[in-house]
């Protein structure tokens, strides 16, 4: 549909102070400075052009305690995301030539977190956290034009939990857990439905790792990645999947490792990402057929590596 040559740049700045007021409780303040500039040749003059633009974020976190290993904290500040520069000089829809609006490039976004932390002791950590963040602006994918384009503001809510114990001196169990519920915050009559397509709910990683044991290590790793709507309305939505990692390897003396790693253990079929939109093949009528169209999980595979440190 399209051919671009882009170069883009960017360069960012940040600082921060800490202040003890008490032996309980503690701020952090902070300021984040980003400029970003992109350069994009189409083969559409009417979609060329330079773009530059540049966003200032503060940071602000408090933390009480601790009091018997524990600590509440609370986070606020803002953020960003780039939008595609090939949208930021885009005058001409590629597909329909119809005259667009060009997309911002940097998209502003507000969170906040309030959690507790607790360490009963050295050998375990445990963190619970609830989160909001707003985006001015979400990146959805075009399927016809195979790129993202901007579109609603959005808000995510959710909880997140880790946790890390060291069974043994030798033996750690690690543990992340996620649920976040995604949004649309307005409503378009194109598209019925807030729903955020592609925005996962539930994930979780587990993993056992050893170490120190004569020379060898190793991990064993799980990861779920949970069903997600991949239309507003909710009434298409993906498979999950949780495909399993392993490694193993060992240090010689002499700073030499040997370490072999396996991805996706069990050969699980599913799929890295999925998109709905038409596609049309030979026979099709001209509208095509809308299905869902994925990337699919690599299969089992092995890597071995070599290492030798001085």
């Amino acid at each position: 549909m399209r051919a671009d040559k882009i170069e883009e740049g960017s360069i960012g700045a940040f600082g921060e102070v800490t202040i003890r007021w008490t032996d309980w409780i503690r701020t952090t303040t902070g300021l984040r400075a980003d400029f970003y500039t992109a350069d994009v040749e189409s083969d559409n003059p009417a979609n060329s052009g330079d773009k530059s633009d540049a966003i200032l974020s503060p940071k602000f976190g408090l933390v009480l305690g601790p009091w018997s290993g524990t600590e509440l904290y609370l986070n606020a500040g803002t953020g960003f995301h780039s939008n595609d520069a090939r949208g930021t000089v885009t005058n001409i829809d590629p597909v329909s030539g119809d005259r667009v609006l060009p997309s911002p490039f940097l998209v502003r976004s507000e969170g906040a977190e309030i959690g507790i932390r607790t360490q009963p002791n050295s050998r375990i950590t445990s963190t619970l956290s609830v989160f909001a963040l707003d985006f001015d602006s979400e990146i959805v994918f075009v399927g016809d034009a195979g790129t993202t384009e901007a579109s609603r503001p959005s808000r995510r809510i959710g909880a997140e939990y880790s946790l890390d114990v060291k069974l043994l001196p030798w033996l750690t169990l690690d543990l992340d857990a996620a649920y976040t519920r995604a949004r649309f915050r307005v409503d378009d009559p194109g598209a019925p439905g807030k729903r955020i397509p592609g925005a996962i709910e539930g994930v979780v990683s587990a993993g056992l790792s050893f170490d120190n044991l004569d020379g060898w290590f190793g991990s064993v790793n799980v990861r779920y990645f949970g069903p997600r709507p991949l239309v507003e309305d909710n009434s298409v939505r993906s498979q999950s999947s949780t495909p399993v990692s392993a490694r193993v390897g060992y240090r010689f003396d002499d700073g030499l490792i040997v370490r072999l790693d396996a991805f996706n253990l069990f050969d699980e079929t599913s799929s890295q990402i999925d998109y709905y939109y038409a596609s049309r093949l030979p026979g099709e009528g001209a509208d095509g057929v809308e299905d869902i169209h994925f990337h699919p999980l690599e299969p089992r595979s092995l890597r071995l590596s070599v290492t030798k440190q001085w």
